[in-house]
């Protein structure tokens, strides 16, 4: 077979990769919005972590042990799929709507919700508020704000044709990844 013919020894056209997909900027923000969320996670954690260690009397060493090292390998496979999700995988995107943005706002309300059904004002907050909820209080105000803006900017209108159209890219035979 002649170099340069454009086919194979098989027959088949050599594989040519198309212009990668330019990532829409709403995804971009999205995708920094994620990581952010995933930031002040870490960062409550540390913090909680700091004040149980040196400013709370309770104990329970193994147990923040174990709850630290479950929140490590949360965020690795989060960021691993918000990475997914900035390439346009629609089943990343879809994972990260469920269980960032579903599940993982739950989590984040879970506890202002409690208390608030349990008959306690909101005025009671800040009359009742420790030097935890003072510093924990805007990180956690930061991350929600963060997982809802990413949630709306993942869905705009741009970035729903960048996912319709990586994924039908993907699935085209001879198609290259996006990058």
């Amino acid at each position: 077979m002649a170099k340069g013919s454009g086919s194979t020894a098989t027959g088949e056209a050599p594989f040519k990769p198309g212009p990668p997909q330019k990532v829409p900027r709403e995804v971009k923000v999205s995708f920094l919005l994620w990581l952010t969320a995933v930031a002040a996670g870490v960062i409550e954690t540390i913090v909680r972590v700091i004040y149980s260690l040196f400013v709370s009397s309770g104990s329970g060493g193994e147990a923040d042990v174990t709850g630290v090292a479950i929140r490590v390998i949360i965020y690795i496979v989060v960021v691993y799929i918000i990475m997914q999700m900035r390439l346009g995988k629609r089943w990343a995107r879809l994972a990260v709507a469920v269980l960032l943005g579903g599940i993982g706002t739950l989590s984040l309300v879970i506890d202002p919700i409690l208390w608030l059904a349990g008959g306690n004002s909101v005025s009671e907050v800040f009359t009742e508020a420790d030097l935890l909820f003072f510093i924990i209080a805007p990180i956690r105000v930061v991350h929600f704000a963060a997982v809802v803006t990413a949630l709306v900017f993942m869905f705009l209108p741009s970035a729903n044709t960048y996912f319709r159209r990586t994924s039908s890219v993907a699935g085209a035979p001879g198609s290259s990844t996006v990058v």
